[in-house]
């Protein structure tokens, strides 16, 4: 498709539409005569698009456009300043779109222009394939889980097929199996939704270009292409503008990629997917151009939405409310997609996910080689986003370069956070053991229920002598959370639950505490610890998202609700977060575990010793979730449930889902 601007068959009068517009679109800026000090990346497409946009309808002026930024970038002695000249990612999104607009009106621009241009890509082809072979086992050459890498090899193998440069194609496919082996078959990535639009789109158009070339498909090798798309379906906060924060995100709004959607779709038949493209290139593109803080951004995509649309896939609106990516340990869980709808998403693994971490501390121990650059990854396991009524309610950091646990909402052990934090590279040379990870899992679309325990504990610095650092999550049919945390230690601690939100938390006269934002609104109930000290304090979180524009910094404020214990060598909270107008619940009368009683949902935990004993429930389970009337009860980990004095499950082995 990309090398020889050959889509899909079909009608696309949307498509061509967004690409004569986006062709158009710089007509009125004058290209640089020099390097400017911030990234050039948008050089590359602002002459991509209209080449194509001539080859589709043989408008010369598109010709003409594309000839001025491409004069522009190849006079320009390096590409790329501030940062790596020539050897990372302005060079890669340059030789990429500046080859593909060779190969697609190379014979239409005047011999010096054509013959510049030739000399320009092989000169910074060169550049770059040499730098990837020097720098093996160190940077982005064997990043294999970091957008560096798949967008700086992309741009060589785009090169390299165009300029018949054998060598590079070769190093760029290698590479290329390597990552598709070494992904998380579940389609999660690390580094957070932002990275995912701008990162992964370079995968497929790699993909796109081996198939094209060569005749090899490898769509389906590993399995993150063909599932990555769910990933990023349940990163979607409800109305679908916007997109769960975790890892670096700019901001909520940098998600969508319509090019990529159309072409997940395309390949794996996803009506979802083209949905979604449609959404993106249509409803949702200008706010999201205007908005989102990733340059070159969603409008530049406008070629890639162009060859990839295939119009003879049908689209479906999203239907499915829960998903869980065990790589990630990444479980999110909905009410429904429209615009008021609730969403929790709530994470805990090693870093990078399981899979990067087990296979990079590999690599390290045979070869000497770093290949998981954690720069994009945060201290966030155990820590979760709460979105509903159209806002974000409990939040998180964004973008940070000193990235810490209180920046999150998670738990501070004497008041201190993940060890080895407050860097940029949070994971960098930590013992291997420190892991974070999920257990009990529960989720099903037909009940409602989610539920899952991080287990934290490993992170924090073996001096606190924390033993045990639980947090079990339960998100109820109607939107309802409840939060158990249990904490265990060798000697007495301070133990800080941190609720991190976009406006001060409102003290409420019955103890509550309201989270508003907008018109939304949330009310935080705590009911154990009694004798906790609750305060509210201000961080202003920092970072320069790309050292490519050293001047460039974005801000978030965050309002830390703090709720701390006395000193003590067992630590437990017991926290609801009911949105809208709905009370925090009421303390259910346990025996042993822990409960709360809502209108219509109870929900009963006890996620260590695994005994619930109340008047009504004698249950040798992790939980017991139990809905209104007569609906079926679903358990956790559960051998034995009798419920109102019938026996309803009695097994050998523990069971989690429905019961009867």
């Amino acid at each position: 498709m990309l090398l020889s601007a050959t889509p899909p068959p079909g009608p696309r009068p949307a498509q061509e539409g967004r690409l004569y517009e986006e062709a158009a679109r710089h007509r009125g800026l004058t290209p640089p005569r020099t390097h400017p000090l911030a990234s050039i990346t948008w050089l590359g497409p602002a002459a991509s698009n209209p080449a194509l946009a001539y080859r589709v309808g043989g408008d010369r002026a598109h010709l003409a456009e594309s000839r001025r930024w491409i004069e522009a970038a190849v006079r320009l002695p390096h590409w790329g300043k501030a940062h790596m000249p020539d050897h990372d990612l302005d060079a890669g999104w340059l030789l990429h779109h500046l080859s593909l607009a060779y190969r697609w009106i190379g014979d239409d621009l005047p011999d010096g222009v054509r013959a510049l241009l030739r000399y320009k890509l092989l000169l910074q082809g060169r550049r770059m394939y040499e730098f990837a072979v020097a720098s093996e086992g160190g940077w982005w050459s064997s990043s294999y889980w970091q957008n560096h890498n798949w967008i700086c090899y992309a741009g060589l193998a785009t090169a390299g097929y165009v300029l018949g440069k054998e060598e590079w194609t070769e190093r760029a496919k290698d590479n290329l199996g390597t990552v598709l082996d070494l992904m998380p078959e579940d389609g999660s990535h690390a580094e957070g939704v932002v990275y995912w639009r701008y990162g992964v789109p370079f995968l497929a158009i790699q993909l796109d270009l081996l198939q094209e070339a060569e005749g090899i498909d490898w769509w389906d090798r590993g399995g993150f292409l063909s599932r990555t798309f769910r990933y990023r379906l349940h990163q979607t906060a409800p109305g679908f503008a916007r997109n769960v924060d975790h890892g670096d995100c700019h901001d909520r709004r940098s998600g969508h990629s319509a090019g990529l959607y159309y072409r997940l779709a395309a390949q794996y038949g996803i009506p979802e997917a083209q949905w979604m493209g449609d959404l993106a290139s249509g409803e949702l593109l200008w706010k999201e151009a205007s908005e989102s803080g990733v340059r070159p951004g969603i409008l530049p995509e406008a070629y890639l939405e162009y060859l990839w649309y295939d119009p003879s896939v049908p689209a479906a609106r999203p239907t499915g409310t829960r998903a869980f990516f065990p790589d990630l340990g990444l479980l999110a869980a909905r009410t429904g997609w429209d615009d008021d709808a609730t969403l929790v998403s709530f994470k805990a693994s090693p870093g990078g996910g399981h899979k990067a971490w087990e296979t990079s501390a590999k690599h390290r121990a045979e070869r000497g080689w770093e290949t998981l650059n954690q720069g994009h990854h945060h201290p966030d396991s155990g820590s979760f986003v709460l979105v509903s009524q159209g806002e974000f309610l409990a939040v998180d950091e964004g973008y940070s370069n000193r990235k810490r646990a209180a920046h999150h909402n998670l738990l501070l052990v004497d008041g201190r956070g993940y060890a080895d934090e407050d860097r940029y590279h949070v994971y960098q040379d930590i013992p291997f053991e420190r892991q974070a990870r999920q257990r009990d899992v529960l989720l099903d679309d037909d009940c409602g229920w989610a539920h899952a325990t991080a287990e934290i504990a490993a992170m924090y610095d073996p001096e606190l002598g924390v033993r045990r650092l639980d947090r079990t999550l339960v998100f109820t049919p109607s939107g309802r959370l409840v939060l158990l945390d249990l904490a265990e230690a060798d000697t007495e601690r301070e133990w800080t639950f941190l609720l991190q939100t976009d406006r001060p938390t409102e003290p409420q006269p019955d103890g509550t505490r309201l989270i508003r934002s907008g018109t939304a609104v949330a009310r935080v109930g705590q009911f154990a610890p009694h004798d906790a000290s609750v305060t509210s304090d201000v961080a202003e979180v920092e970072a320069n998202p790309t050292s490519s524009t050293p001047e460039l910094r974005l801000t978030r404020t965050l309002h830390t609700l703090r709720s701390t214990t006395a000193r003590t060598a067992s630590g437990l909270f017991l926290t609801t977060i009911t949105p809208g107008a709905s009370g925090p619940g009421e303390h259910a009368a346990c025996l042993e575990g822990h409960g709360v009683a809502f209108d219509g949902e109870t929900v009963l935990l006890s996620p260590v010793a695994r005994r619930i004993r109340t008047a009504d429930v004698v249950a040798d389970a992790a939980a017991v979730l139990l809905g209104d009337g007569d609906s079926a009860p679903y358990v956790v980990a559960a051998t034995r449930l009798r419920l109102n004095g019938r026996v309803l499950l009695d097994v050998a082995e523990p069971y989690t889902g429905k019961v009867g």
